[in-house]
């Protein structure tokens, strides 16, 4: 008896887009019995874990196809080539092509090879206009670019995912037109490097003018977020929409990985630590309630004790609430890993856990702020909605899920606003 395929994402919200489409293209394939793993590659520490969870699903499954994909697939095919828990290795660009799953389905005439990995820095376009989006009832993930065409030292992800390309923005309005149409109220903007897109497109547009068009053609979105960004590429158009837009989300996630001049330059990162600091101020005249979440790295070759406090001060000098705190880790294939100066083990540890503690006193801070204020609350289900910042609210009486609710906040419980 045949049974639907099944799928293991791990990573970022741009797997968890691109696991949608496999699902829709697998399916009309007449993929059957098979388990699919959607991988990530950020760091060694993923690998490892893609590793780990091939093994345990094989064991759950032992009559089934494993087929591995993502970015680790992409990046080390031999590594998931060699384990003999899997069947197939298909990659990046491979996974999002009709043509994979209809030669890997049970009625196919031929052979296939077991790995299917090409140059990922050949592929010149997106597969962006593959579905319409995913999310929850009350929220859609939108991709509208992939890839990155810097070459930061610390990162393997330009090798899993390729140079930049971007989704037309006719492409991109007409999906986030549907979205509406079937009652999503808050679409995100995903991608790899989010704030490039565009540079690959006729005129070099830019991420602010892709936002003031779907703002401006889809006017019965009612909100409308862009997730991570380099501040350092980001355009007037973009400030001005957060400036005079509040259908903007007033939530910014910024790629900020350091608070130090000469680790910065180490990582081949092209804003200063002033630069960071200037944005957070600029964009925080132009919209008070303005949020920042960041990724930081813990531990970077080279990083002193005074390295160190500069990134630790970045999260006051920046206002920062929402942290991803990365405990750096050598990742073969990258410059980084070459350079001789590498921080102690525990080191990492205890600087990465300096970092977690002042992002929790900062999110402590934003949430006593709230108390009194009425907020528009986008209820992802009945008993927790989140607020134009994306702070968590809990309900105790059940509320619609999708719907956006005005509450004024009267507590606070754990890391969540209560109403």
């Amino acid at each position: 008896m045949s049974t639907p395929p099944k799928f293991t994402t791990l990573g970022c919200r741009l797997n968890a887009y691109e696991t949608e489409a496999m699902k829709e293209l697998s399916q009309e394939a007449g993929i059957s019995n098979a388990v699919i793993v959607n991988t990530c590659a950020v760091t060694a520490e993923a690998v490892r874990k893609a590793r780990q969870e091939i093994r345990k699903l094989r064991r759950e499954n032992p009559e089934a196809t494993l087929i591995v994909t993502g970015c680790a697939a992409q990046t080390e095919p031999e590594t998931f080539a060699k384990m003999g828990e899997v069947d197939r290795v298909i990659g990046n660009t491979e996974k999002m092509q009709p043509e994979t799953w209809k030669n890997m389905a049970a009625d196919f005439v031929g052979e296939t090879e077991k790995v299917q990995v090409d140059d990922i820095m050949s592929v010149r376009e997106t597969a962006g206009h593959l579905i319409d989006g995913f999310g929850t009832r009350s929220r859609a993930y939108v991709q509208v670019q992939n890839g990155c065409d810097h070459r930061c030292t610390f990162c393997i992800i330009p090798y899993g995912r390729g140079n930049s390309r971007s989704v037309p923005a006719g492409v991109v309005v007409d999906q986030i037109k549907r979205l509406v149409d079937k009652g999503f109220n808050e679409v995100v903007l995903t991608g790899v490097d989010l704030t490039s897109w565009g540079a690959d497109l006729p005129a070099q547009p830019k991420l602010g003018d892709l936002v003031m068009r779907i703002l401006k053609l889809v006017p019965d979105l009612p909100r409308l977020r862009i997730s991570s960004i380099d501040s350092i590429e980001v355009d007037k158009n973009l400030m001005a929409a957060i400036a005079t837009e509040p259908r903007l989300m007033p939530h910014l996630h910024l790629s900020l990985q350091h608070g130090d001049d000469l680790i910065l330059k180490r990582m081949a990162r092209r804003h200063l630590r002033d630069d960071a600091i200037r944005f957070c101020e600029d964009a925080k005249k132009l919209r008070p309630d303005m949020t920042f979440g960041a990724d930081i790295i813990a531990g970077f070759p080279t990083e002193s004790n005074a390295h160190f406090e500069n990134s630790l001060k970045l999260v006051q000098d920046c206002d920062l609430t929402w942290l991803h705190v990365f405990p750096y880790s050598k990742r073969e294939g990258t410059p980084a890993a070459k350079i001789p100066s590498q921080v102690y083990g525990p080191t990492i540890k205890a600087r990465a856990a300096q970092l977690r503690a002042a992002g929790d006193a900062q999110v402590a801070k934003h949430l006593a702020a709230q108390i009194g204020k009425t907020h528009s609350i986008l209820m992802e289900n009945p008993h927790m909605g989140r607020t134009e910042q994306f702070t968590e609210v809990h309900f105790s009486t059940p509320q619609i899920e999708g719907d956006i609710v005005k509450a004024t906040i009267t507590g606070q419980a754990a890391n969540q606003l209560t109403v």
